[in-house]
């Protein structure tokens, strides 16, 4: 799968140094806007810019997803959801939870990334929340069709066993 990254979501993994889960999970690639190599504009100068930049760098070069923070309404997240769009919108957390659900991690190392890049972003999110969110997306009540189909289809390539994945998880947080 490839992916572009808004610059905070690199700079998450970067500061947790665990960068590696991006380009591991994200086998064909991860693109990033250029703008990471100019210390993001003056720190955030043009973050509203930005986020149009990761859609556009995501749509430009075919990637399949996009790993962002930015959830809010009208931030690239939400807009990939409620738009017609191919690409599919990923947080830091939908990437680890992904990881652990197709045998790429266990419970307690997820937990742990998590933990650290959270601690290392600022951005005070709860992992119980995420994986609520998580469900809710993929499988009780998702923006798109598409997701569903996506969700079931990436259990049945992996055999994943959603109650017990879950179970196990929950358990940690």
């Amino acid at each position: 799968m490839r992916a572009s990254l808004d610059t905070n979501a690199i700079i998450h993994f970067y500061r947790a140094d665990l960068q590696n889960i991006l380009f591991s999970f994200f086998d064909e690639g991860v693109f990033i806007y250029e703008q990471i190599r100019n210390i993001e504009l003056e720190h955030h100068g043009r973050d509203i810019l930005d986020k149009v930049y990761a859609i556009a760098l995501a749509q430009t070069i075919g990637a399949y997803s996009l790993v962002t923070d930015d959830t809010k309404q009208g931030g690239p997240y939400m807009s990939l959801l409620q738009f017609d769009d191919d690409i599919m919108p990923f947080t830091f957390a939908d990437v680890l939870i992904l990881r652990y659900l197709i045998g790429n991690c266990d419970a307690e190392h997820t937990v742990a990334y998590f933990d650290a890049i959270n601690e290392k972003s600022d951005l005070n999110w709860s992992l119980r929340s995420q994986v609520a969110k998580f469900i809710r997306r993929f499988w009780k009540n998702p923006y798109r069709q598409e997701d569903l189909i996506w969700m079931q289809k990436l259990v049945a390539d992996h055999d994943i066993k959603v109650k017990t994945k879950f179970s196990e998880l929950q358990k940690l947080i």
